[in-house]
């Protein structure tokens, strides 16, 4: 049941962040950095042990991780740009490193971490423009979904997940079309709805909404 709950919030997140990440950059931000509270939080707990006290300890970890980090990411603007980019980065750094080789779960969570402090640090200092921002968020949401559909079929365990980088997409030419494939459709929607706009980082996320204004 673990899983699936996971796997659902994980593919619904993920497109939002794939086909809306830029447009509606506050809430993304916020639901993803809700997200990666949660995962790191659940998988502080999460064992082998599948006793129901360990379960409990695990989700209300969970819980916790998601509320701190989706309010701290809401209402603070460098905050927001902290986790949501090195969240991202850190998205982007396992789902490659899973996707190219074979490595261990050590360097591809090392790869991830760096990935996601030099993202992060980009951002502050240069705040990233509009065309980088819809090409991040494409990616990273399409992995995150890509994750998702894979717990929800049993091709992804929760354990995994939270040994391994909070997402990661499975082995598999099926599994590597179906991330280009919604990395692209992200990348086309996206891309339509900034058509005209070329907000930077900081502008875009004091101004953004559910959707889009029309032009």
């Amino acid at each position: 049941m673990d899983v699936i709950v996971v796997g659902i919030i994980a593919v619904l997140i993920g497109a939002l962040l794939c086909f809306r990440g830029y447009v509606t950059m506050r809430l993304v931000i916020s639901l993803f950095g809700a997200f990666a509270g949660f995962m790191l939080g659940f998988g502080l707990f999460a064992g082998n042990s599948s006793g129901a006290g360990q379960v409990a300890l695990s989700w209300l970890a969970g819980i916790v991780g998601a509320v701190l980090f989706g309010l701290l990411a809401y209402f603070s603007y460098q905050l927001a740009v902290i986790i949501g980019m090195a969240g991202i980065g850190f998205t982007l750094g396992t789902s490659v490193m899973a996707m190219v080789s074979s490595a261990s779960s050590f360097l591809t969570l090392t790869v991830g971490v760096i990935a996601g402090v030099l993202l992060a640090i980009l951002a502050v200092t240069t705040n990233l423009p509009a065309v980088l921002l819809v090409v991040l968020t494409a990616l990273a949401g399409a992995s995150v979904a890509t994750s998702g559909v894979a717990m929800l079929v049993g091709a992804m365990t929760l354990d995994r997940l939270t040994s391994q980088g909070f997402t990661q997409i499975p082995g598999g030419i099926g599994w590597t079309v179906l991330y280009l494939a919604l990395a692209v459709l992200g990348l086309i929607s996206q891309l339509r709805a900034i058509s005209g706009r070329h907000r930077s980082m900081r502008q875009q996320w004091g101004s953004s909404r559910l959707v889009a204004p029309a032009h």
